[in-house]
């Protein structure tokens, strides 16, 4: 049963452009634009008049835009739940300017090891991550360390737990390594047993739905659970709409100052009433996809999933 039907996310790629180079990803090696202040004005605030609660300003590096921190502004002014991702090489230059417009702010980390998170970004930015946590809990922040899980770096969830959630008293977020257009890699089931047991942890967050779908083989196009399409709005820094979702990305429609109309018109509705659908869908695991497809109906994965961000929000309220 659908819970919303409305869209409640929206990851807006503010660039595509990064200061890094890490081995999992491959969007730096995109040329990329930067959004316009105007054409955000104009989205932002018909993604409110849409429905959409979370703006996710994402790239690339967000950081890298010159003008994030008044895209951040007009988010909160709307009243958007404002979220941003950073590897950190630009936090502590913008540290002040951006202190109360990201409610949910994470640090990205590959490894404990300083060589081997370096190695990892294809810059050296471990010690920005470690003055970027210092800076934040000075100005009143909380931020959270994103850690990405792979099979070579499972092995560090102990040191990581002991160093961020213990001894610096940060919310750790493992976030499962995920394939796509022959990037990155899925996890064995030694690394997926071994995300179940940390999942109970105080301080860590992981959707344990996220572990139960890769067991099942991932999105199954016969029986869809993920929802991208509906739930998620994907703007590109070109300022199109990128359907069914970035990873797939089939296909970019011009906004041009319409999206509350090009939204609820006929050619986008019928890209998305093919959403997890596609031969391309067949298998998927993205993790920012299914995290709201699991939130907006109930299923196999709904249960689990909300108990996993119920964990999360209680313990981030008793850290506050």
């Amino acid at each position: 049963m659908r819970l919303f039907k409305k869209p409640v996310l929206c990851n807006y790629y503010v660039t595509y452009r990064c200061n890094a180079t890490c081995s999992f990803c491959d969007i730096w090696e995109r040329p990329s634009p930067y959004v316009t202040l105007e054409n955000a004005r104009e989205n932002l605030t018909d993604l409110a008049k849409l429905g959409v609660k979370v703006i996710d300003f994402t790239g690339g590096e967000p950081l890298l835009h010159r003008q994030i921190v008044d895209l951040l502004g007009i988010a909160k002014s709307l009243g958007f739940i404002t979220t941003l991702t950073t590897n950190t090489l630009l936090y502590p230059k913008n540290a002040e300017r951006l202190q109360g417009l990201v409610d949910m702010l994470h640090f990205s980390l590959d490894s404990v090891d300083r060589a081997k998170h370096n190695a990892s970004r294809g810059v050296d930015c471990f010690d920005h991550l470690q003055r970027s946590i210092t800076l934040a809990q000075e100005l009143g922040e909380q931020p959270d360390i994103l850690f990405t899980v792979t099979d070579e770096n499972v092995a560090e969830i102990p040191a990581l737990y002991q160093e961020y959630v213990q001894e610096q008293k940060l919310h750790v977020i493992l976030n499962p390594m995920f394939e796509y257009n022959s990037v990155g890699k899925n996890l064995d089931e030694a690394t997926l047993q071994s995300l179940y047991d940390w999942s109970k942890q105080p301080g860590i967050y992981l959707n344990t739905a996220f572990l139960d779908l890769r067991k099942r083989g991932g999105n199954q196009i016969n029986d869809p659970i993920c929802k991208a399409g509906s739930t998620t709005i994907v703007i590109s820094p070109e300022n199109e709409l990128v359907l069914p979702c970035y990873h797939l990305g089939l296909k970019q429609v011009p906004i041009a100052g319409r999206l509350f109309e090009l939204w609820k018109s006929q050619e986008i509705q019928s890209q998305i009433a093919e959403e997890g659908r596609l031969p391309g869908c067949q298998g998927c695991v993205v993790n920012c996809y299914m995290e709201p497809s699991m939130a907006v109906e109930t299923g196999p994965y709904f249960l689990k999933s909300a108990v996993s961000t119920l964990k999360y929000a209680l313990e981030k309220w008793v850290y506050a």
